[in-house]
Order: C-alpha cells, then structure tokens, then sequence
C-alpha cells in the first residue's frame, strides 16, 4: 500500500541495545582514505596456499556444486577428528560430535543458542572478540564479562572467576590465544579452570581459531584435560591457521546431545556449509607444513612489532599468540578511540581502539602485525612521530 510505514516499533527490544561491531565502525572511516597503513582487520595478509585452493577449483570442475549432509561431508569430518586428535589429543566422533559450520562465528553462535536458556549467564574473559556478548544477547542469555588486566599479561584465573559466578552461571567462554591481546594460557591456570567448571556444573565454549599462532607457552585445549571433554565444546575453524577467511568454514565438536541440538538449529538456519569451502578445507588437513610457514612469519613480525611499541612509549606485554598486539596508550590523555583516530588522522596508520573490546580494553590499542614487516616498520616510525608530538605537549 502506498505510504504505509513500519509499525512504531519494528525492531526487536533485545536488539535495540546491541552496538555494531566496533571494529567495522572504525574502518568505515579507513576505506575512503588513501595511503592507509592498515594494523587493523584481523586477517592474514597471506593468499590461501595454492593447492588448497587448487582443490577447491577441481571439486568445482568436477561439478561438486550440491548440498551435503547438514553435519558437512563425512570424508571433511573424519579429518577434522584425525586433525584435532593429532594435534590437541582429543578424539571426537566423526557421525555424532562434529559439525560443520560457516565459519567459527556460526559455530559459537549455535552453541549458546544451544545450550542457553532465557536469562542464564554466560562468563567470558575481556578483551573479548567483539561477538561474544553479542551472540549472548541474541540467544536472551545474560553477557557477563570478566576483566583481565595487562599486569598478568591477560590471563585468567580461577580466582578472576570465582566472584563473577551465581546460581544462574551456565557457560564460560575461553579465547586463547587471544583475540585482541595475544594472551596464552598455561597449563596450571587451564586446570583450575577445568576443576571449577566440574565443582560448578559450568559448559566451556574453548574457541581455539589461533591456536595454530602459538609461539610461546604450551599449545593446549581445555577440552584434552581429564573430565573435560564432556563438558566442552571445541570451536575451531580453517580461517587464520590456513589464512582462509573467504572460505567462511569452521566446526564445532561437542558431547553428542549437544553437537545434535546445534545441529537443528545449523539445519533449519543455514542447512549446510558450502561444498567448495569443505572440499578445499579437507585438503588443508593434510599437510601444516604451510601453517608453520606462516606462523614462523607471524613470530618475527610479533618480536619486532613488541620491541617497537616499547621503545617508542606504548608499553606492551608479550603477546604469546595470534596475531596482535595490545599496547597500552593511556598515559596521553586520550581515550583509546581519540587516539586511535588521531592516529589515523596525522600519521595514517590504522589501528583498532581497545574499547572496541570491551570496556577493560579501553586505554588500550589493537595493533594486528598479519601486514609485511616493511609495512610494520613504516607504521612504527609514524607512530613514533605521533607519540612523540604527545609527549612534546605534555
């Protein structure tokens, strides 16, 4: 009908509140702007090696342009658990426990749908990935962030934990390596995790997407410790490790009733991953020797892009994975969004404000180094220059 309008309140209550990603609103103003150099987005600045995406073009040629099964294809999932066994020592069921999905992103968002009633709390650590209290509104669950600090290098604890949990503490999210401050997590920390989680009947989502980036420290899982794969899912996905972050394919492996209830939704939602990024992730499970490439890359960029940072009075903890930097910037008087885009104004250099994180990152900067180490040394010497002008007006 011509003229009708929306009823006076379209849009969901639960959505009104949600933010846009903090980090999509940032590099709208990146995009109209020339000669940016970019330590933003964080994607590899790696092409997907050629004979994955070889094998994707094959399956096209061959005509491999179906549905597959709601779950992924069968041969995907049998690597997936022959992958995760091998390199975290853990063995899931191919037919019951793994599911397909596209990109880790959806398969976070299941399993809180899955497991989330209407007003259960979800803990997770902060610095977060802008998602996480995202997903846990949508799924009408409680976010409930927890704050990590730079003085322990943002770790987590048992004892951080502790005062955050209530009658109503159904999940604890874990990202690590983590997205944005490189964090790792030792063994001892991970086990009195693992202990609470048992004393307090708690689900663990472990989002390991970095974990192939791990430098220093143990690569674990909390899922391989005792009692803990049955109170785990295990998110992971072929976008950094493999630099495939087109291809939008992850999976998740899950106790079976679990790993079915994500699936309904999976199946009624998005039906199935698609084929060519399956046939092209299959071929990436068989060799790491690319991975390694990569991440050895990644570790001389970290060790310059840290030493940098301090000397030019951003001072920055180790990051021991992933991708990013997280180097303090609150002693200039500016919150980390004002310095960010002053940054990006006078010196244009792109960098992500902590706050986009959460509010423990404010007073931070994310600084991702998956860009040449040309153009790292470039953005610090800018940064350089922009700092000192700081401290000339102090």
């Amino acid at each position: 009908m011509s003229g009708s309008k929306f009823p006076r309140n379209p849009v969901a209550d639960y959505l009104r509140d949600v933010p846009r990603s903090g980090i999509r609103d940032f590099f709208d103003l990146v995009s109209s702007r020339k000669d940016v150099i970019s330590l933003g987005i964080g994607e590899p600045d790696f092409v997907t090696p050629w004979r994955i995406r070889e094998a994707s073009q094959y399956a096209l040629d061959r005509g491999a342009t179906s549905y597959t099964s709601n779950r992924g294809l069968l041969k995907l999932r049998q690597a997936i658990s022959g992958y995760v066994a091998r390199a975290f020592g853990v063995t899931y069921d191919a037919d019951t426990e793994i599911l397909v999905t596209v990109g880790v992103s959806e398969a976070l968002d299941l399993a809180v749908r899955a497991l989330c009633n209407p007003g259960d709390e979800i803990l997770y650590h902060e610095p977060c990935y802008v998602s996480y209290p995202a997903v846990v509104t949508f799924a009408h669950g409680v976010p409930v962030p927890i704050p990590t600090r730079r003085e322990n290098d943002f770790q987590l604890t048992r004892a951080m934990i502790e005062p955050y949990l209530t009658p109503k503490s159904r999940a604890l999210m874990l990202n690590f390596p983590n997205n944005p401050t490189g964090a790792v997590m030792n063994r001892r920390d991970l086990e009195g995790i693992a202990a609470l989680a048992v004393e307090r009947d708690l689900i663990i989502l472990a989002d390991e997407i970095y974990s192939e980036l791990t430098y220093d420290g143990e690569r674990l899982s909390i899922a391989a410790l005792a009692g803990m794969k049955e109170r785990t899912v295990f998110l992971h996905g072929f976008s950094k490790g493999w630099a495939m972050t087109g291809f939008r394919l992850g999976y998740a492996c899950a106790p079976a009733e679990l790993s079915e209830a994500m699936m309904k939704i999976h199946q009624y939602t998005m039906l199935c991953a698609p084929i060519l990024s399956q046939e092209a992730a299959l071929e990436a499970l068989k060799s790491d020797a690319e991975t390694e490439s990569m991440r050895d890359t990644y570790e001389k960029r970290r060790n310059f892009i840290h030493t940098a940072l301090n000397e030019i009075g951003l001072p920055c903890h180790r990051p021991c994975g992933a991708f990013y930097a997280f180097p303090y910037v609150g002693d200039y008087g500016l919150s980390s969004k004002e310095f960010a885009l002053r940054l990006l104004d006078e010196e244009n250099v792109a960098c992500v404000p902590g706050s986009a994180f959460g509010a423990s990152g404010e007073g931070f900067l994310r600084c991702a180094y998956a860009t040449s180490l040309d153009d790292i040394k470039e953005a610090l010497v800018r940064m350089g220059r922009f700092v000192g002008r700081l401290k000339a007006r102090a």
